[in-house]
């Protein structure tokens, strides 16, 4: 496997001519295995790296697992054409498929009219307006969170922004601060993110079934999750009283666009689940490697300190202050760059379609990965350097729309994308005021590449109490 962070900065140098040339008879480029089984092993060690090397021999790149034909689109254009202009082509690929099995049928796995209609019963949940009000909840959590750390202690800090963001999503979602919400629902998402690289290979899905302790304890969470939110739902139908949190919101939701009806129960349980995953998962995994790359860039770090104590003066940042934060935007943007939280997009094709000379058959498994696009030398210069100021103009006009894409495209882009965005920026610069993060040494620092492209073995780092005003090494 690539060593993340030694990573060569290739300067791409493929061209785009012979698959422009190609027939539409001929199939794409791509590697070839050397024994039986050989891409199934290799999915199951290194994912991110596979589809990496694949995004080698050109733009448009396919594999055969087992009978699954699997083609890998490498240029944004495209990317477009699947998430955006052509989208009705194509539907959600086998990993979300198997994500069912915890989300139901939510915003992140429904289809066609039914995920319209769910999306324009929880679009209001996600105005401006009302995310505005949820700052106040994030900066006030992260200073509670950041009130444990002691000076000189070493902790796992993928762990407590895991915890810090899926406090937040329960206290937005429900009005209430509850802990025993907090460790079910960790536990439910945590085991079936396990389960994922299990789905994602032929018959995998049997996985589900096989009698070993994990899978059993999978279960008995996903139970003792559900038994949970229903209870929440039924106390708050009952109390009948909006608190200005999306239950209530989602409650009181009625799609006048169409049938005029509200959710069941077991579709607000769908859409809850759904967003405390991706409400709390993406956010935890992108500050996770946000505090890791300032570890390694003190130059950035400062520059960092610098706008945080000039803006903000020792307070809690509020919804006022993003304004006079740009450069932390700037450092949580280039974060998602280097490691976007989702890193590859998966869509099924339901019609055959032609792309840079190629017939890709229906049924055909399509991936894009943020991960390999982000990191394109044709769009970005020092592509593996992590410089935010690339970020200072935010001048698209030498790159594809899509050559950045870490909340998706099209219909399906994430509902909660000004979420994230303000809550990243509000704890990043909360945390700022006055701790620096330091990588611990003795710790590997890898990837783990699953429906989220999360820490291997978390992010150990030592905190280091620092003075409003300085930044020492």
């Amino acid at each position: 496997m690539d060593d993340p962070f030694t990573y060569k900065n290739r300067v791409l140098t493929r061209e785009l001519a012979p698959a422009t040339r190609a027939t539409k008879a001929s199939r794409p480029p791509g590697p070839r295995p050397r024994y039986p089984g050989q891409f199934i092993v290799n999915l199951a060690r290194d994912m991110r790296g596979m589809f990496t090397r694949m995004s080698e021999f050109g733009d448009v790149t396919q594999i055969r697992i087992g009978p699954q034909l699997v083609v890998v689109l490498n240029h944004p254009d495209d990317v477009k054409r699947v998430l955006v202009t052509e989208q009705k082509n194509f539907t959600k690929g086998r990993a979300l498929e198997r994500t069912k099995s915890l989300l139901g049928d939510g915003l992140l796995t429904s289809e066609g009219e039914l995920h319209l209609r769910q999306r324009r019963l929880m679009q209001p949940a996600f105005h401006r307006d009302r995310i505005a009000s949820y700052a106040t909840v994030m900066s006030a959590y992260a200073e509670r969170a950041q009130n444990k750390w002691r000076d000189g202690e070493t902790f796992d800090v993928h762990a407590e922004m895991m915890a810090l963001t899926l406090a937040v999503v329960c206290k937005t979602l429900f009005d209430e601060d509850i802990e025993e919400a907090s460790g079910i629902v960790a536990e439910a998402i945590d085991l079936s993110l396990r389960m994922f690289n299990y789905t994602v290979v032929p018959l995998g899905i049997l996985m589900e079934w096989v009698p070993v302790p994990w899978v059993r304890q999978l279960h008995r969470a996903r139970r003792r999750m559900d038994q949970l939110i229903f209870r929440m739902i039924a106390d708050r139908r009952k109390a009948g009283t909006d608190r200005g949190d999306l239950l209530s919101m989602l409650i009181a939701a009625h799609d006048d666009d169409g049938d005029g009806a509200g959710m069941s129960d077991r579709q607000l349980r769908d859409e809850l689940v759904t967003i405390m995953m991706a409400g709390h998962e993406t956010t935890a995994v992108a500050l996770s490697w946000t505090w890791y790359l300032l570890s390694q860039h003190p130059d950035v770090e400062a520059l960092l300190h610098a706008e945080v104590d000039a803006a903000l003066g020792g307070c809690t940042p509020t919804m006022q202050d993003l304004a006079q934060l740009p450069y932390t935007r700037m450092v949580f943007a280039e974060s998602m760059r280097l490691y976007p939280p989702a890193w590859i997009v998966e869509r099924r094709a339901i019609e055959p379609f032609e792309v840079r000379g190629y017939t890709i058959p229906a049924g055909t498994l399509v991936l894009m990965s943020q991960y390999n696009i982000h990191r394109d030398a044709r769009w970005w210069y020092e592509p593996e350097r992590f410089d935010p100021e690339r970020w200072r103009d935010d001048d698209t006009s030498g790159r594809p729309k899509l050559s950045y894409f870490p909340f998706g495209a099209g219909t399906r882009m994430c509902i909660g994308e000004q979420f994230a965005w303000m809550e990243g920026i509000l704890v990043i610069a909360t945390v700022a005021q006055r701790w620096r993060l330091r990588h611990d040494p003795e710790h590997a620092v890898g990837m783990d590449p699953l429906v989220t492209l999360r820490p291997k073995e978390g992010m150990r780092m030592t905190a280091a109490r620092r003075v409003r005003g300085t930044t020492s090494t």
